[in-house]
């Protein structure tokens, strides 16, 4: 059995989350995207690096390698990351209201299927019902959906496209009470 730790992500993270991420996008959305939408993803997906200096992004590390990261957010932007083609919303979640933002999640490939993406959506749920939210939200990749499922998380609408250089790549909007 593994030992992960985890920690809020440090500006010194950058590099090796960004092959995390990059890693994790090629291996693990070619289950459920054509080869044309996994070179798209990387244009829609990444780290926003406004997470890490909030102080709401997290390492899972097992030993001295990272497993897996995510985040959340009590700001408007719902996915996207600083090199991402989508706009963000730096404007502020009223928590008594508006859903906490889960973000950026990604797991090495190396250690898929082992824990850390629920260890992530948990640390950040606990983090979020912390600072007062009552529900949270995401923009899942398909090759997310089973998981958030299995955490309680149903599809508030639709899968939508977005439109990268002419590849349609399809993302859900999830949502969940938090207790």
């Amino acid at each position: 059995m593994q030992e992960f730790t985890h920690r809020l992500a440090s500006l010194d993270d950058l590099d090796a989350l960004r092959e995390v991420m990059r890693r994790s996008i090629g291996a693990l959305q070619s289950g459920f995207l054509t080869p044309e939408q996994v070179a798209a993803s990387h244009k829609v997906m990444g780290l926003d690096t406004q997470l890490i200096r909030d102080g709401t992004y997290f390492v899972v590390d097992e030993g001295r390698r990272i497993a897996g990261c995510g985040g959340w957010s009590w700001r408007s932007t719902l996915y996207g990351g600083d090199e991402s083609l989508v706009s963000r919303e730096p404007e502020a979640l009223d928590p008594a209201v508006d859903a906490a933002r889960i973000r950026a999640m990604y797991t090495d490939p190396e250690f898929a299927r082992r824990g850390v993406g629920r260890l992530v959506i948990k640390i950040c749920e606990e983090a979020a019902m912390s600072a007062g939210f009552r529900k949270a939200t995401m923009m899942a990749t398909m090759a997310g959906v089973p998981l958030y499922k299995a955490c309680g998380y149903v599809e508030a609408e639709p899968p939508v496209r977005v439109n990268v250089d002419g590849v349609e790549v399809p993302l859900v909007r999830m949502e969940k009470p938090l207790r």
